[in-house]
């Protein structure tokens, strides 16, 4: 059986881990700071298999050694997003944890396929490629699954239909920048808009954007992790049985919709190899530029967060130079990102990051 590795034993992680079981997908290694509630819940999901007929065996733990040859290594971990705050506000800490963990996973899984749930979610996918060094065909941000599910859901709901019936994409950021593509929604075939006023339609896609805030309102405390958890198990499945889905995720964009070098919601083909291409949609002179304004945003966190973490910076070291005592040379690690189809050496983070957090973004991505 394939085997995933979770980073982050939180609601997110371990609703992750029971999809995948429960689909017998994979076995399932839950890895957490916190190894009690790593174990605990890997030994509860592992006595759902005479219930609920599984065969997938699940295990837990707070070293990473367990980890090793893993198929698919998902990191959940990050602090949980509270009431009020905001998806930028959770850079910070965050940027620790996401670098420690892919960086801890990756030596023991050179040759997995990595999805990204921790938020903020695009900017964190971008680090994760930087830390590994891995081409970013197998580092994929979760987000579109769960917005367009979250935009499907609105617009099943005001018509009274299946869900199942609902076709709908979300691109961009998974944030306020977030695109919902209203021409593009279909209801079996038939375009939304022929069933939907414009604006309602336009109200759907608001109340989409503000999906994670709308439910962590209610909650007061914690975050979404069913249908975040959901679409984390539909993208591994998607990997791990190569079945080509056309699925919205966080990946890094090579000149598509006139987009460079920053990992952003798109629409591609998703297999075994991770990102088999990336699906260019004709889209209009305003959905390309809300497409390309949120792209620009996450662009601006990204040298934030490399600006944090000491990404690219000088690193002053004492040199050894006889004839220049008390001088010191100054080297930098190389940032540049690498073409996708390459494997990029990365540099080293200058913080000191936790190995992994046991808190995760409750509702990951959607957050």
């Amino acid at each position: 059986m394939f085997k995933v590795s979770i980073i982050g034993a939180g609601n997110v992680g371990a609703t992750a881990a029971q999809y995948i079981a429960m689909r017998n997908l994979a076995d399932v290694v839950l890895i957490d700071i916190n190894e009690g509630a790593a174990m605990g819940k890997s030994l509860d999901l592992l006595q759902t298999g005479p219930v609920t007929s599984h065969c997938a065996h699940l295990s837990g733990a707070s070293g990473y050694e367990s980890t090793a040859n893993s198929d698919v290594v998902v990191i959940t971990a990050g602090i949980p997003r509270k009431e009020g705050m905001s998806r930028d506000q959770l850079l910070k800490i965050n940027a620790q944890i996401v670098s420690s963990a892919a960086e801890q996973a990756v030596k023991l899984s050179p040759d997995a396929v990595f999805v990204i749930v921790t938020n903020p979610l695009d900017v964190m996918t971008q680090l994760a490629y930087q830390i590994t060094g891995l081409p970013s065909q197998r580092v994929i941000g979760m987000a579109g699954v769960l917005d367009s599910g979250r935009f499907q859901t609105f617009i099943a709901a005001e018509l009274a239909v299946s869900p199942v019936d609902v076709k709908a994409m979300v691109l961009g950021g998974h944030g306020d920048l977030m695109v919902p593509l209203l021409r593009h929604s279909s209801v079996n075939g038939i375009p939304a808009l022929e069933l939907i006023s414009e604006a309602r339609l336009q109200e759907l896609a608001v109340r989409t954007r503000d999906g994670g805030a709308e439910i962590v309102s209610y909650l007061k405390s914690g975050s979404a992790y069913y249908a975040p958890g959901a679409s984390v198990a539909l993208m591994v499945e998607a990997i791990l049985q190569d079945q080509n889905r056309l699925l919205p995720c966080s990946v890094l964009a090579t000149g598509q919709y006139g987009l460079n070098n920053v990992y952003v919601g798109l629409p591609v083909v998703l297999g075994r190899s991770g990102v088999k291409r990336i699906v260019e949609l004709p889209l209009n002179s305003s959905e390309l530029q809300a497409l390309q304004k949120s792209a620009a945003a996450i662009e601006k966190n990204v040298v934030v967060m490399n600006d944090l973490i000491g990404w690219g910076k000088p690193a002053i070291v004492e040199a050894a130079v006889d004839e220049l005592p008390g001088v010191v040379v100054v080297t930098a690690p190389v940032a540049a990102i690498a073409e996708p189809a390459e494997p990029h050496q990365a540099a080293e983070p200058s913080v000191s990051a936790p190995e992994a957090a046991s808190a995760e973004p409750a509702e990951p991505v959607a957050k």
